[in-house]
């Protein structure tokens, strides 16, 4: 039903803007110099009844006290605390890239797998020290069963005490070996565990388990740190890469950093913590809100200037990496500032411009050009005179209607 009514005002309003469209006399010879750089003004007709149904509003341009705003370029980064950069902890042959560049990863998801080098050392190197352990257990039953027969016998009076002693002490030295071969297969299994391996997984090494498991190759999987996008990736299956290859690095990009750069004698007005805004020329008039997080401790020698940062929301993922930025900064002090309301700017050809109500149904569309944005105003630096009205709901509606009439002149 919403539908229907809002066509229906669009219609009222085609017909009373093409039987209301005022043309000016075509004027022989070439145009002046003068009426070329006149700003752009047709004039839209439209009855007070329309407007009521189309539920226009608007509202007057004023001059008001905006707070001043301290400005600066930047560009967008990834947010460094939430980047995870992933490296191969031993030296090996890459088999597969299980993600491509711009993929949306989940923490935990198998990145890359690769055959470690080290790893299948430490896996020959575990078995052999299994086995060392199992001949130290078996000596240990050996020298114990030794202990026993001696004990006996020196109850019967048939062994000296110094064989007794010498028994004893080689079930200690026994037990001693069996300690040591268990520490040194501890410390093989955690290095297994670094390289990514299960308890389960080691369990099935020990041939004695009669699992009958072989593992082939010595695979190692490197795994997402955090969930995020792949933003960098240089893994390339049949290369060997090392411990100090970044092989794929992850960013979570909910929040990201827009760093600019301020003058030395503006550096006294930013303090960390205050609000900030953030505009970037993809998304024209939108405002990304953000708290500056961080100030430079130094000065670039040659341009004077101090890096800021700011912390910005990115939920949407609007804001991408390397794109250029105005941040704008608040700071306690106010000017006297031509403003109108934000919901008046329209956008055309990429361009500001609000539609200013000349009388009660006649409207020009005026291109402006736009300051600071405080709230829900926006400066006007030119195209409009204070008292202007302005149209406020309902400004799309005229925009579509004037593009219509664009067209039409076109196609004459």
């Amino acid at each position: 039903m919403k539908s229907k009514s809002i066509a229906f005002v669009l219609i009222l309003m085609a017909a009373a803007f093409y039987a209301g469209r005022r043309s000016a006399p075509p004027t022989a010879g070439l145009t002046s110099p003068a009426e070329e750089s006149r700003p752009e003004r047709e004039e839209l007709v439209l009855a007070p009844e329309i407007q009521r149904k189309a539920g226009m509003q608007f509202a007057a341009a004023e001059i008001k006290a905006l707070p001043q705003v301290l400005t600066a370029t930047g560009s967008v980064q990834a947010n460094a605390s939430r980047l995870g950069q992933v490296r191969p902890l031993a030296r090996g042959r890459i088999d597969a890239v299980h993600v491509r560049l711009g993929d949306r990863v989940e923490a935990g998801q198998p990145l890359v797998t690769y055959d470690n080098i080290e790893l299948g050392d430490s896996i020959g190197a575990y078995l052999s020290a299994l086995v060392e352990l199992r001949k130290a257990e078996a000596a240990a039953q050996v020298s114990r069963r030794a202990l026993d027969r001696a004990r006996n016998l020196a109850g019967l009076g048939a062994v000296a005490a110094a064989e007794l002693l010498r028994r004893e002490a080689e079930y200690k030295d026994a037990l001693a070996a069996v300690e040591s071969r268990k520490a040194e297969l501890a410390r093989i299994e955690e290095k297994l565990h670094r390289f990514g391996m299960t308890d389960d997984e080691i369990a099935k090494l020990d041939p004695g388990a009669g699992l009958n498991y072989h593992r082939e190759r010595s695979h190692s999987t490197l795994r997402a740190p955090l969930a995020g996008v792949v933003i960098q990736l240089s893994a390339v299956p049949g290369e060997t890469a090392g411990t100090e290859s970044t092989l794929v690095t992850v960013a979570d990009l909910s929040t990201v950093w827009v760093q600019a750069d301020i003058y030395e004698k503006d550096i006294h007005l930013v303090q960390a913590g205050r609000p900030a805004e953030v505009e970037v020329a993809s998304y024209p008039g939108r405002i990304f809100p953000g708290k500056v997080t961080y100030i430079g401790d130094s000065l670039d020698p040659v341009t004077r200037t101090a890096k800021v940062r700011v912390e910005v929301p990115n939920p949407d993922g609007k804001l991408k990496l390397e794109m250029f930025a105005v941040i704008r900064i608040p700071i306690p002090a106010s000017r006297p500032a031509l403003a109108v309301p934000a919901a008046a700017v329209q956008y055309i050809d990429g361009a500001p411009a609000v539609f200013v109500r000349t009388s009660p149904d006649r409207f020009e569309m005026r291109r402006i050009e736009l300051g600071q944005r405080a709230g829900a105003w926006v400066e006007v630096l030119q195209g409009l005179e204070p008292a202007g009205t302005v149209v406020t709901e309902g400004a799309f509606l005229l925009k579509s209607e004037w593009l219509k009439s664009r067209l039409g002149h076109h196609e004459e």
